[in-house]
């Protein structure tokens, strides 16, 4: 579609009782606390303005949205001035008329006069009221003092700041402040050398800038300005689309000329951002027209062998045929499927049912096996669903945040600005890591309290803060009665009030002070509505579906779930993690989380399908790795994951992997599970697909096709194409009809349909004939499964033990500007913020080792061993290395090991005994690992064999 500008109301909208007044001799009713700007705007009147925007509060430097108020001497801004009942407003006579051209001339006077040739040439407010208020000269000449020479910023990969084109309006600053909440910017000096500063007037790339495009966003002159528009020119097509990063599930205008992307501007309509975003979403999807995709199909019949390029029809037809044979062989059993959580709800879909019919096996698995698959166990015991309880918006009312096991502003970048602003409004923070997070203390946000505890010790931690509150009367007995099991709330009691479970009891093994778990716990008891946000943190532990049902009872213990400002929010890592799991990509699970041995479930896909379903699970990741290596296990369906790198125990999977003999890889790139691949399918990006996302709020958002398929086929195309060619044809013409398929199949996708989430915007499950328009607060008249169960949360120390040969622990997470495994963001300009992944150590513990700060460090465990630089940091903790995953260079997983949360098997990444000593040698991983590119990239390089 072309380009439709926002409406922009000057001024936030406000919420109170109508207010009526006159406005040009026009009625118009608003609620109390409205801006007259933002009421003229509602009644189709426009006051011109520079300074104003409504994603800002007021700020009324500009001078040009004055207006005339009967009774009233002088000239008000329209943007700071409230409503007032029986008010009459002029917003046109010549006294305005004439003040206004007056205010234009001065800006014009020190502007550069060069609009024709300017990047931002037919999108520059400046420009646009220049000709609102009928400028024609200037009366003050161009031959004053002026800014014209000053020096242009070119640092940011993604945006110049070019002071010349500087209003100093202070849009930019305000928005860094308000909006994302990093205070990186600044007005500078006063009067005539006021100018905005970055930092302490540093380039934007050495400061505290973390590239979330708001500054650019916020700038109605080329001051700020994408490198990507001054390259390409203004964008003449726009398609309103979903993020494909992370779990917060941010609204996008893609905007194009041709099949071009110029740029991405965050929606302000989308209800997960509201028109904020983060570098990764903003800029970085460059990676969509990366030279190094793979758009052509490709196979090989050994992974000895050279890739050959070849038809669709070719490869798909190869890779059934092998299945086929591998089936014939080894049996029903022998193949599988792994789910993708960047993939659409409709093409996860399609690979389940493809696994489930065309298989004829439940051998289908996802990637929340390894991050969040403790949730879905750990809340649907305790409350019923395998979901969060919260709509984001739900954190503008929250008095105590508890934030656990999560690094907000890195992970979900987004959600964390909306939390920093809801903190800087007053209220408070519980931060329980193992690191010093940024959230911990930054600008204008400190936690009250930071439990800084030893990794493995969740559970403690949650049942002392129960203990506290159990002991010490601060539990809501009242909403336990009405709303909870009560015989196992009793049997819990007894066990949360035992010594064991106090916080003086526990200090000694989670190294948290006794007094900070009491305080913390009586804060969040006492403090008013308190939510639990958790990460990764949380459920990549041995007892990870324990900590989360500890969560549960403490929200229930405290009345904690049910409305606004509360809850158990699983902060999700990827774009469609939680939908991936919602579309039954488990191997025990049919989609809405139902059983497969539920006859009645089986009974209604059996008739919608025309199959059989096996009434027992299938294998999950881990199973089909370890049967692969005993020889039982033969085929594999990988759709848009890159196990080899994000799985743990990197030689295990790598041995799983070689052991198949027909893996079929589909994906964007050739990524280190593709070494292994027999056959090779081009992925589509979500540029290129029509479809839906679900987001870690339960959210299902469109995703629509902007450009088409590069590689001819969308994923959804190419698996129908597999499963028609296994001899189960799926008859779709529009990812629109398998969503019908889905709701007719899962109650709590009932009324989702996408022409329902057009009329609504989005919509947050479950959508059905009680919540015809979604249900953003869970759990409100009563849990999902009845009574709210308590469980018995007993702390297991992990089996992962430190001692003299690996006396630390190893614990690992993300960082802002890259992405999981970072096949997308390690292809974009983002590399210029985080190129490789280093271990962030504590400065005893470098000092004990002779370790520098850049120093090569060997970091060795039971697993295995890897080489990379050294960061010494007192955000760490004595006793604790930390290190990202973004890197396949670094191998991070070749240092995890195998053990996993006893519930779900998704492994303990966050607790590894380790050694890390100096050296000046790659590891002997990495020097296999190099000598297996360079033979893979000799066998690509060479002559296809015929």
């Amino acid at each position: 579609m072309a380009l439709h500008p926002e409406i922009d109301y000057g001024t936030p909208a406000r919420v109170g009782a109508p207010v009526t007044l006159e406005i040009d001799g026009q009625a118009i009713t608003v609620p109390a606390g409205t801006s007259i700007m933002h009421a003229a705007v509602e009644a189709g009147l426009s006051i011109p303005k520079l300074c104003a925007t409504d994603n800002l509060e007021p700020f009324g430097s500009c001078r040009l949205c004055l207006v005339e108020i009967d009774g009233r001497r002088g000239t008000p801004a329209s943007c700071t001035t409230p409503v007032e009942p029986g008010m009459k407003v002029k917003t046109q006579t010549p006294r305005l008329e004439k003040l206004r051209k007056g205010v234009m001339e001065l800006y014009i006077s020190d502007h550069p006069l060069d609009c024709l040739t300017c990047a931002a040439n037919g999108d520059c407010e400046l420009q646009d009221m220049a000709g609102a208020v009928g400028l024609r000269e200037v009366r003050y000449g161009y031959e004053g003092a002026n800014h014209f020479d000053a020096k242009k910023d070119v640092s940011n990969p993604y945006f110049t700041f070019d002071p010349a084109k500087c209003i100093a309006c202070s849009r930019c600053v305000r928005a860094c402040e308000e909006v994302q909440g990093t205070f990186a910017l600044t007005i500078g000096a006063r009067g005539f050398e006021s100018h905005v500063s970055a930092g302490q007037d540093e380039d934007f790339i050495g400061s505290e800038c973390v590239s979330c495009g708001a500054c650019v966003q916020a700038c109605p002159t080329a001051t700020l300005i994408e490198k990507s528009v001054i390259e390409l020119g203004q964008p003449r097509r726009e398609v309103v689309t979903t993020c494909a990063y992370c779990g917060v599930g941010c609204s996008f205008k893609a905007e194009l000329n041709g099949n071009t992307v110029v740029r991405m501007t965050p929606w302000k309509d989308g209800k997960a951002n509201h028109g904020h975003s983060c570098v990764k979403g903003r800029f970085a999807w460059g990676y969509a027209a990366h030279k190094e995709r793979i758009l052509k199909p490709m196979i090989r019949t050994s992974i000895d062998l050279p890739w050959r390029e070849v038809s669709w029809d070719e490869a798909i037809n190869y890779a059934a045929s092998e299945f086929k044979r591998i089936q014939a062989k080894y049996g029903r059993t022998s193949v599988g499927g792994i789910t993708s959580s960047r993939c659409t709800n409709e093409e996860t879909f399609l690979v389940q049912k493809l696994i489930r019919t065309a298989f004829g096996n439940n051998n289908v698995d996802t990637c929340a096996r390894v991050c969040h698959s403790p949730t879905g166990y750990g809340l649907k015991t305790t409350l019923g669903t395998s979901a969060g309880t919260q709509d984001f918006d739900s954190v503008d009312e929250t008095d105590v945040a508890l934030v656990i096991g999560a690094n907000p502003t890195d992970a979900h970048p987004v959600f964390a600005s909306r939390m920093k602003r809801r903190l800087r409004q007053g209220a408070k923070l519980i931060v329980v890591d193992p690191r010093r997070i940024d959230l911990v203390r930054t600008p204008h946000v400190e936690a009250q309290f930071h439990l800084a505890l030893k990794p493995g010790t969740n559970v403690a931690v949650v049942n002392a803060l129960a203990h506290v509150i159990a002991t010490e009367g601060l539990l809501d007995e009242d909403y336990i009665k009405e709303r909870c099991d009560l015989e196992s709330f009793r049997e819990w009691l007894a066990f949360i009030r035992q010594p064991l479970n106090s916080p003086e009891a526990s200090e000694a093994y989670t190294g948290v002070p006794a007094a900070d778990l009491r305080g913390a716990a009586r804060l969040y008891a006492t403090g008013g509505r308190g939510a639990i946000y958790y990460g990764l943190g949380v459920t990549e532990h041995s007892q990870g579906s324990t900590t989360v049902m500890a969560m549960a009872n403490l929200a229930m213990l405290t009345g904690n779930i049910g409305r606004n400002g509360v809850g158990v929010n699983p902060l999700r890592g990827q774009n469609n993690v939680q939908g991936a799991c919602d579309m039954g990509s488990f191997p025990h699970e049919l989609s809405g989380y139902r059983h497969v041995s539920d006859a009645s479930t089986r009974a209604l896909f059996e008739s919608a399908w025309g199959v059989v379903i096996d009434p027992e699970p299938g294998l999950r990741i881990p199973n089909m790795l370890d049967a692969a290596v005993d020889g039982s296990f033969k085929g594999l369906y990988v759709q848009g994951e890159d196990i080899l790198q994000s799985d743990p125990n990197t030689h295990h999977v790598g041995a799983g992997l070689a052991a198949m003999e027909c893996v079929v890889v589909q994906d964007l790139f050739l990524n280190e599970t593709a070494n292994y691949a027999h056959v090779f399918l081009p992925g589509s990006s979500f540029l290129e697909k029509d479809g839906t996302f679900t987001n870690a709020e339960r959210r299902i958002s469109l995703v629509r096709k902007a450009i088409p398929p590069m590689a001819g086929k969308a994923d959804w195309e190419a698996t129908m194409a597999l499963s028609a060619a296994l001899g189960y044809p799926m008859n779709y013409k529009h990812p629109s009809e398998i969503m019908d398929e889905i709701a007719r199949l899962t109650p709590t996708f009932a009324g989702v349909s996408f022409k329902r989430i057009e009329e609504l915007g989005s919509i947050q499950w479950p959508c059905n004939d009680k919540a015809p328009e979604g249900t953003p607060i869970m759990h409100e008249k009563g849990f999902v499964r009845g009574k709210g169960l308590f469980v018995l949360t007993e702390f297991v120390p992990t089996e992962e033990r430190t001692g003299p040969r690996f006396p630390l622990i190893l614990t690992t997470g993300r960082i802002l500007s890259q992405y999981n495994v970072g096949a997308q963001t390690r292809r974009t300009a983002n590399s210029v913020w985080h190129e490789e992944d280093r271990l962030e150590i504590h400065p005893v513990d470098a000092e004990d080792r002779g370790i520098n700060d850049g120093d090569w460090v060997q970091l060795k465990s039971r697993a295995g061993d890897t080489t990379l630089r050294a960061r010494v940091s007192e955000r760490m903790q004595p006793g604790v290395v930390y290190t990202t995953f973004h890197h396949p260079d670094t191998g991070a997983n070749v240092v995890t090991t195998e053990f996993s949360d006893w519930a779900t098997d998704c492994p303990e990444y966050k607790v590894t005994a380790v050694q890390v000593r100096p050296t000046n040698r790659r590891s002997d991983w990495q020097e296999e690992n190099d000598e297996f590119t360079r033979r893979a990239r000799r066998i690509a390089a060479a002559p296809a064999a015929e």
